[in-house]
């Protein structure tokens, strides 16, 4: 695979008029990176079951990097052109390995219930990134939504650690900051080129890191391998870092970084549920409150106008 030159990119990675053009099927495309992200917490706790915190991290990236790597070469896709490469940087220091390590770190003494509900103040976190750096400006009313959903997250998680914050809730907070400087500049790179090269480029970037950080881990942390460990990690590697951002990156390349952001105020209610069916987890009386007042929130977004 070469560079393509400047003059002969765009007409080859550009998103088509007609696909940004359908903000219903950009919305389902968020939504359904949604719900493959409700399931990246529950999926991680398995995976913790059998493998340390440092080899699940690196292994999961380099399985998805394998996946997207092969991907590119069997379509023969070119090189994205040098100036893009400074912004799949960030996407792989935010989505790839960032957040995906301080959770998994947060989540060795973090019920996944607790961490899907403090990571329910990404989408507010992610317009603040949008606004700062791709210069979108959302009406009042979408702001006004997006705090009010924020706070009803704060306000659910204080509850719940018992008016404290932990060690794991700073992980999760660093978490929202790296993820959302990825998901912002993912979401300005997929409007130059697919949604599946912006995190498969961003993968196959980290590879130089990922690959000699998983031999190190797998060579001093202990592995045991089980359904549930195996399950996990193939589902964070191939659905959450790999086909969930695919289908994530287009949403917001067809409706917009704000509004598909605002989208994910639903995720954390939804890892709700997967924690009770797959972890057995219980839920406070909060959560159901919690979780009327965010969808209002989000409806509230996605009728404004920004």
């Amino acid at each position: 695979m070469r560079a393509q030159s400047s003059a002969t990119a765009a007409p080859t990675i550009a998103v088509t008029t007609s696909e940004a053009e359908r903000p219903g099927f950009g919305t389902l495309q968020a939504a359904l990176g949604v719900v493959a992200f409700s399931l990246t917490f529950p999926a991680t706790a398995w995976g913790l079951e059998g493998f340390g915190p440092w080899s699940l991290v690196a292994v999961r990236s380099v399985l998805a990097a394998v996946i997207a790597g092969g991907c590119l070469l069997a379509l023969r896709v070119p090189l994205p052109a040098r100036r893009h490469w400074a912004g799949l940087a960030v996407v792989g220091a935010g989505v790839v390995l960032g957040f995906p390590l301080l959770t998994t770190l947060a989540l060795q003494t973090s019920t996944t219930a607790h961490a899907a509900v403090v990571v329910g103040l990404l989408p507010l976190t992610t317009a603040l990134f949008s606004a700062l750096r791709v210069g979108t400006r959302p009406s009042r009313t979408f702001w006004v939504a997006a705090l009010a959903g924020a706070a009803a997250v704060l306000a659910f998680t204080v509850q719940q650690s018992g008016g404290s914050l932990t060690t794991a809730d700073l992980y999760l907070f660093a978490a929202l900051l790296v993820c959302a400087a990825g998901y912002t500049e993912g979401g300005r790179l997929a409007r130059i080129m697919p949604g599946w090269q912006v995190i498969g480029w961003a993968l196959v970037l980290c590879l130089p890191l990922t690959v000699p950080v998983a031999a190190l881990a797998l060579a001093h942390e202990p592995v045991v391998l089980t359904v549930h460990s195996v399950t996990g990690l193939l589902w964070v590697a191939a659905g959450s870092q790999f086909a969930g951002l695919v289908v994530w990156y287009r949403g917001m390349a067809a409706i917009g970084i704000p509004k598909a952001s605002q989208l994910q105020l639903a995720q954390p209610l939804l890892t709700l549920v997967w924690s009770v069916l797959l972890l057995g987890e219980h839920l406070t009386v909060a959560a159901p409150l919690t979780a009327a007042a965010v969808l209002f929130c989000i409806a509230v977004t996605q009728r404004s106008r920004g």
